[in-house]
């Protein structure tokens, strides 16, 4: 199912896109670029829900996403990233703890609070000097983001306070109207759980949200950078 503008054009009966890769995944991954490119907001699974997304450096497209989810702009969105070389994109003063729980958790359910870079917009971040940022663990928005060669933001696909979209007529009820272009997945499952929630700004590491990463794995992992450097030390927030 594409969808172009407030659905005055779509495609049906092309099937689906499955995690392979295939000629038509290929084909969708190529639309979702070309929109995303021409300022676009896009819907597509990640490894937890359906995603609502745009160019991280697309002033105008990010501000179409907080426009359909009905978001506070003091509020910032997340930002994808299809591997770890491309953490310098969107973040600057990138700590050695920071990269060993990068390589250890991505792809996957964990968030790094990083310091943002002077080149992302600060509208991603609600104006404040940092940016949350992840891999997720699905071939799609992975495929995506690399394709495209930016990061991009990605928040779940519902309208801000309701119920997260697990299926894509959820998705089409809660924000159709505001989407180019949506990713149609017979396979999706979603995980339910959210991901950890790191912060790497502060003196030492901070677990702001416990999700499907656990504070302990957190904790061992930076265990064994085996440094001296207190700031390599993780404390809960209480």
């Amino acid at each position: 199912m594409l969808y172009w503008g407030q659905g005055s054009f779509s495609l049906e009966g092309t099937g689906t896109v499955k995690s392979s890769e295939t000629p038509e995944s290929d084909l969708r991954i190529r639309a979702a670029v070309v929109i995303l490119r021409a300022g676009g907001v896009i819907a597509f699974p990640t490894d937890t829900l359906y995603g609502l997304g745009a160019d991280a450096f697309n002033v105008e497209a990010i501000e179409r996403v907080f426009t359909a989810k009905g978001r506070d702009r003091e509020h910032g969105l997340p930002v994808l990233i299809a591997d770890a070389t491309q953490i310098r994109q969107v973040a600057v003063n990138v700590s050695k703890a920071a990269d060993h729980l990068a390589t250890k958790f991505w792809p996957g359910a964990l968030t790094l609070v990083l310091k943002r870079s002077p080149d992302l917009p600060a509208i991603v971040s609600g104006g404040v000097p940092t940016v949350a940022v992840r891999v997720p663990n699905h071939p799609i928005p992975v495929r995506i983001i690399r394709t495209l060669g930016n990061p991009i933001v990605g928040t779940s696909a519902n309208r801000a306070g309701s119920e997260d979209s697990t299926t894509i007529a959820e998705v089409e009820e809660r924000i159709g109207p505001w989407l180019d272009y949506v990713f149609e997945d017979d396979s999706f499952e979603p995980q339910g759980e959210p991901s950890t929630i790191v912060d790497m700004t502060t003196r030492r590491p901070r677990v702001l949200r416990e999700g499907a990463v656990t504070s302990e794995e957190i904790f061992q992992a930076l265990e064994e950078l085996k440094t001296e450097d207190p700031r390599d030390e993780p404390e809960r927030v209480r």
